[in-house]
């Protein structure tokens, strides 16, 4: 599927390749689909007034370490310039009226979609999270709790949970900050085991963005930063949504 994404990202530039030479990937305009902002893309991802069910608000599953730090960041959020990310049940929800500029078709129902992160709605069995942004330094902070259907060696969470949450927020950051839709690469260290049912933080910095690519990295950490769960790099394709038509 990648290398199909690769292909037809690549084909939408139109650019001439030497004989020999590696395809190039369409460059990025300037301005982006809707505007030439971090601050832009965050008020059209991030919807203020909205009817849509936001996923990622404290509940009665909260551990006290997810709700007492929630809540710093909520008082970060007036007057330090960070944002606190919305969860939708889709990645649809959050880019309505835009699209891929090339067909990736889907095979399921549009009344199936729903994220990864998101596919058990009963609270506190899967995951819990909350992302915070900020724009001005492109850094970004998780809030996770795994829940007992993540469960891998037992009473702690499977590494695979992890990888995804790791991706998950790299994912909505790499957009965030500058358009980055599609993961490239993914690497993890894992150091620990996080506890089911605990909190683990996930530090993320936008170490660079250049030849279309975004760099990325994450800390993931108990509260108290005592215990580092994993360290975690990735590579994001910068490209560009394009509007749906109206007809």
């Amino acid at each position: 599927m990648i290398r199909r994404v690769l292909q037809g990202a690549a084909g939408l530039g139109r650019h001439r390749v030497l004989a020999g030479a590696h395809p190039i990937l369409p460059r990025l305009h300037p301005a982006s689909a809707f505007g030439s902002s971090t601050d832009t893309l965050v008020s059209r991802f991030c919807l203020e007034k909205t009817d849509l069910k936001d996923y990622a608000l404290p509940n009665a599953s909260w551990c006290p370490d997810m709700l007492s730090m929630y809540q710093e960041f909520l008082e970060k959020s007036k007057d330090s310039g960070w944002v606190k990310v919305p969860s939708f049940k889709s990645n649809r929800d959050h880019i309505k009226g835009l699209k891929f500029p090339f067909e990736i078709p889907a095979s399921s129902d549009k009344s199936d979609w729903r994220i990864f992160p998101r596919c058990i709605p009963e609270e506190g069995l899967g995951y819990e999270y909350v992302i915070f942004f900020h724009p001005s330094t492109k850094k970004s902070v998780c809030l996770f709790q795994p829940g007992p259907y993540l469960e891998g060696a037992p009473g702690f969470a499977h590494g695979g949970s992890l990888a995804t949450m790791i991706d998950e927020t790299f994912s909505k950051i790499a957009y965030l900050a500058g358009e980055g839709l599609l993961t490239l690469s993914l690497n993890i260290k894992f150091k620990s085991l996080i506890p089911v049912g605990s909190l683990a933080v996930l530090n993320v910095d936008v170490e660079k963005i250049e030849d279309q690519k975004m760099y990325l990295s994450c800390i993931t950490q108990s509260r108290d930063q005592k215990t580092v769960y994993a360290k975690s790099s990735a590579v994001f394709l910068q490209l560009q949504l394009e509007e749906e038509s109206s007809q």
